[in-house]
């Protein structure tokens, strides 16, 4: 089992910048991939960033060149700097967390608003 914490939301205007932070606990050594998605009001969950244990990144086309993913050095962290940020980008985040074998564990969320 896999436990995830969020923090960093909050509300931004556009242009602004905000950082998530997301803290693993419990079977960390099974982690292979950590990564955030993030919901908006109607609209499916989608992919922002991912990284894994090898430091293979890919990020969500809505975000490149804007948003860096990156991990702390215990690896039990993820960190998901957000800069030039859209009203669009107003959503719930999602910290993810994938093990080796596969099985996917979520944090509860972090809501960010981007307004003026």
């Amino acid at each position: 089992q896999v436990q995830l914490v969020e923090s960093g939301g909050g509300l931004v205007q556009p242009g602004g910048s905000l950082r998530l932070s997301c803290v693993a606990s419990g079977s960390i050594f099974s982690i292979n991939a950590m990564g955030w998605y993030r919901q908006a009001p109607g609209k499916e969950r989608e992919l922002v960033a991912g990284i894994n244990n090898g430091g293979s990144i890919n990020y969500g086309d809505s975000v490149k060149g804007r948003f860096t993913i990156s991990r702390g050095n215990a690896k039990n962290t993820v960190y998901l700097q957000m800069s030039s940020l859209k009203p669009e980008d107003t959503a719930v985040y999602y910290c993810n967390a994938k093990q080796f074998n596969s099985a996917m564990y979520w944090g509860k969320g972090t809501l960010v608003t981007v307004s003026s």
